[in-house]
């Protein structure tokens, strides 16, 4: 306990805890938060972000679009730099809008291209369910099998899928991949991929490559333009604490934009930004990822996603990055030494191959674990068959809440 409170006083990131609400146990105390990556706490700023859209549209109707503090017309414009920042992006190749799984769908139009024996699309095993329908559906658009198309990676150590193994893949049937779609984070596991080897040899056999890092944006220190990444997604509510369906993220890299070849889906709000209101029948695309856009944003969703955007630029992702590895390997060792009966970790033990979550599986099934969690002012998230999935985040996670978490874990699990 001492040497988590030290850390805790030299933690230069320590007061934005103190930015988030956190909720409360029938005690009145505050939970052990360990479930950012299902859903993260409510910046102190997004009521009032939310009330200055409200009062706004109350007190200005439709000229909001043009006047107010921020204008809706070009509202969504804010969240493009501390968005493109976090995932090591131009400001050009990002834009927020939808949700996360409509923005796949919209990015595969584009970019899952089947040309004859060349139409797999490479996954990963315990892909999450929406991105493996997702993909399944692509496929099948394209009059190609659901099945026998889609190429899944499967693990070939324990629950771990090794980057030699996936360049290995490559090797093998790169003739026959199209277009690799793997979580950057994979929900379950927690395992991060190494999404520069991945692209760099999915190239090297003229595949695409996409990533979902709805576990990866404000979790890893991303780097997509460096790292050739073709398009990306992720969500606004997990660990970029947007607040629940929160809009999704998406990157397509330059070398893309303003491109006449690639087929896409259109909307007015994709249009070029100088003619859009002459309201001309051709289409002409903007020259960023905005082109993708279909329509305008929803102000009220984008408003706490920008409170906590705003924080996370405070901040900075490397910064987070170093406080994650030091708060995650302390959770871990935490685990090993005193839980290494009951509890195994199916993470990879490597930092570089994981973000802050960690996935244990418990060795003797406890009925009704959830419940045992809550009591315990804990919330974490469980996953079947046998796993719970914790996440220390860094932005308002400290060094006391993973003691504290063993601590109570024991009295769970010994009875």
């Amino acid at each position: 306990m001492d040497f988590a409170l030290e850390q805790d006083q030299k933690d230069p990131l320590a007061h934005f805890r103190g930015r988030f609400h956190f909720p409360e146990t029938k005690t009145g105390k505050p939970f052990i938060y360990f479930c950012g990556n299902s859903l993260g706490l409510q910046p102190d700023t997004a009521e009032q972000y939310i009330k200055e859209e409200l009062d706004a549209w109350k007190k200005l109707g439709v000229d909001g679009h043009l006047k107010g503090k921020r204008p809706w017309l070009t509202y969504h414009e804010l969240l493009t730099h501390y968005s493109a920042k976090l995932v090591g992006a131009l400001d050009r190749e990002v834009v927020v809008m939808n949700s996360l799984t409509v923005n796949l769908h919209l990015l595969m139009t584009s970019f899952y291209r089947p040309n004859g024996k060349r139409k797999k699309i490479l996954i990963e095993n315990n892909a999450f369910p929406s991105d493996r329908y997702a993909v399944q559906s692509q496929l099948k658009i394209h009059g190609n099998h659901p099945k026998e198309d889609l190429m899944i990676l499967n693990p070939d150590q324990g629950e771990t899928i090794t980057t030699e193994w996936i360049l290995d893949c490559f090797e093998h049937h790169g003739d026959e991949i199209t277009m690799v779609f793997i979580g950057g984070v994979n929900y379950y596991s927690g395992q991060a991929f190494d999404m520069e080897a991945i692209t760099k040899k999915a190239h090297e056999y003229n595949c695409l490559v996409g990533f979902d890092l709805a576990h990866g944006a404000g979790n890893l220190h991303l780097k997509l333009h460096d790292w050739g990444v073709d398009f990306a997604a992720w969500c606004g509510y997990k660990y970029l604490n947007g607040g629940p369906g929160a809009p999704s993220g998406v990157f397509i890299h330059e070398r893309h934009l303003g491109k006449s070849d690639i087929p896409r889906f259109e909307g007015w709000w994709g249009h070029d930004k100088s003619t859009r209101f002459q309201m001309p029948d051709e289409f002409v695309p903007t020259t960023s990822a905005e082109a993708w856009q279909l329509s305008n944003p929803s102000i009220f969703s984008m408003a706490p996603l920008l409170a906590s955007l705003e924080l996370f630029h405070e901040a900075g992702i490397e910064n987070l990055r170093k406080k994650s590895e030091k708060l995650t390997s302390y959770l871990e060792d935490l685990l090993e030494n005193e839980l290494e009966d009951e509890i195994e970790i199916i993470t990879p033990k490597s930092i570089e191959d994981r973000g802050c979550q960690l996935s244990l599986r418990l060795k003797t099934v406890i009925p009704n674990i959830m419940d045992e969690l809550h009591r315990q002012g804990i919330l974490a998230d469980w996953r079947e068959p046998d796993v719970v999935r914790i996440a220390p985040v860094p932005l308002y996670n400290n060094f006391e809440d993973c003691y504290q978490f063993v601590q109570r874990m024991k009295k769970i699990v010994r009875g």
